[in-house]
């Protein structure tokens, strides 16, 4: 037998912790000291202290962002831990072509982002497939502004983020689902319990945790959202760039040959914070249904 120190775990653990240490921590730790400086692209800067938090703090655009940002979390986390478990009911039926449905729903998350986007651009323009339909039905009499209205384009940002979410959401359900014991609802059924019923006394309840883990996932990605708002607004966010999220404005300060690296490192650390709080509310809650 192969004789063995107290550094062999280590080496086998060495790669992957070189990994870590080279894209993870080592982009963070960077990040942090970069907002602490007036760096920019093409040059490095110097120690500038938290000017450019004050300067994000004092910026209303970093305000409205961050408003965005929030809004946006707020409307569509609900929809993503309800939505796709109502979806996943639904299809949990073992009924002859379920699987076409399920594979369906499941469609939109294998696709492109930008593909998701450009397909939604096309049917929320103002020419596009929904304002034809309603002139057509007389429900308008103007194109409705979708897409060059700033609320509207939030809005419309948010529908293709749960449509592009739903399936895979409906995935976790389907398989948390996999796991309620028959049996309670054969129970349930045998004392009278109706479908509505045996839903929210057995069903939500059994899949309690797995809603509180997709709530903190889907918060996650909703404080992450860049690719909806660019494709369906432009460059610009929007007119005025009303509809403009943290990711939004990080790319724009930072990006370009008069990129301001730090002040855009220090939103993206007041992005981390607002993203850390969130995951340790859905922490807490988690934490909380265990007990």
């Amino acid at each position: 037998m192969p004789h063995r120190t107290w550094w062999t775990p280590y080496l086998f653990l060495a790669p992957g912790l070189v990994m870590v240490l080279l894209f993870s921590l080592w982009p963070f730790v960077n990040t942090v000291v970069l907002s602490f400086t007036d760096a920019r692209i093409l040059r490095g800067g110097g120690y500038v202290g938290l000017d450019n938090y004050r300067r994000a703090l004092a910026d209303p655009g970093f305000w409205v962002a961050t408003g965005n940002s929030v809004l946006y979390l707020v409307v569509v986390v609900p929809c993503l831990v309800l939505l796709p478990l109502a979806l996943a009911v639904l299809v949990q039926a073992e009924i002859p072509g379920i699987g076409f449905f399920r594979s369906a729903f499941y469609t939109p998350v294998i696709a492109s982002a930008v593909v998701v986007g450009l397909i939604w651009q096309w049917v929320l323009r103002s020419d596009g497939l929904v304002n034809t339909v309603f002139r057509r039905l007389h429900l308008v009499s103007e194109p409705v502004p979708f897409l060059t209205d700033s609320t509207m384009l939030l809005v419309s940002a948010m529908i293709v983020t749960v449509w592009k979410g739903l399936g895979y959401y409906m995935v976790f359900y389907l398989a948390a689902l996999g796991n309620v014991p028959a049996s309670l609802h054969e129970a349930a059924a045998i004392d009278g319990a109706g479908p509505v019923r045996r839903f929210f006394s057995i069903t939500v309840p059994q899949v309690k945790p797995m809603m509180l883990l997709v709530g903190t996932l889907s918060a996650i990605s909703a404080l992450r959202v860049f690719t909806e708002i660019y494709i369906l607004g432009g460059e610009g966010g929007g007119p005025g760039g009303g509809a403009r999220t943290l990711p939004f404005l990080i790319r724009q300060v930072g990006l370009g040959f008069s990129g301001e690296t730090g002040y855009a490192c220090a939103v993206s650390i007041l992005l981390f914070l607002l993203t850390l709080v969130f995951s340790l509310l859905g922490r807490r809650l988690t934490k909380g249904d265990e007990a």
